[in-house]
């Protein structure tokens, strides 16, 4: 959603089936919705796309016809950032800053990290669903101005 301060997209990963409701109302407002895999039920993603239009990619528990629904990768641009998407950051197969792109989303870890590395934002928003070991539950939120993009991470209280 394009607002005073820009477009807003939302960045989640690893719900595993779970959509606490104080992750939807920290994605309220977004125009897009990035989801690094793990998502664990199609309902996920439906539940989000409530909010506005998701972008998924699968990760490594998510099986059956939801992966099947679900590519390994996407490269998707909004609002002229470039953002690749995967699950595992092991995986990147490719060179984030030959391909032009901006953002590399990732999940998996659970662990929140947000690393800028030769002008490429590498972005992890930790978990949505279930906390893991004592990281916090998290997302990610990002601002695009002008195509300039200001991403934060956002810790839920639940």
């Amino acid at each position: 959603m394009t607002t005073d301060q820009g477009f807003r997209v939302g960045i989640v990963s690893d719900t595993h089936g779970l959509v606490r409701p104080e992750v939807l109302a920290a994605l309220s407002g977004c125009g897009q919705i990035l989801h690094a895999g793990d998502v664990g039920d199609a309902a996920v993603l439906r539940r989000l796309e409530e909010i506005a239009p998701v972008t998924a990619v699968r990760g490594n528990t998510d099986h059956g016809a939801l992966a099947a629904l679900l590519p390994m990768s996407e490269m998707v641009s909004i609002e002229n950032v470039f953002f690749y998407i995967l699950h595992e950051l092991s995986g990147l197969d490719l060179d984030p800053v030959a391909a032009g792109i901006q953002v590399v989303v990732s999940g998996h870890t659970h662990q929140p990290e947000m690393v800028r590395k030769n002008g490429v934002i590498y972005l992890n928003p930790g978990s949505a669903g279930y906390r893991r070991h004592h990281y916090p539950v998290s997302i990610a939120v990002a601002q695009i101005e002008n195509s300039i993009i200001t991403p934060h991470l956002v810790e839920i209280s639940c």
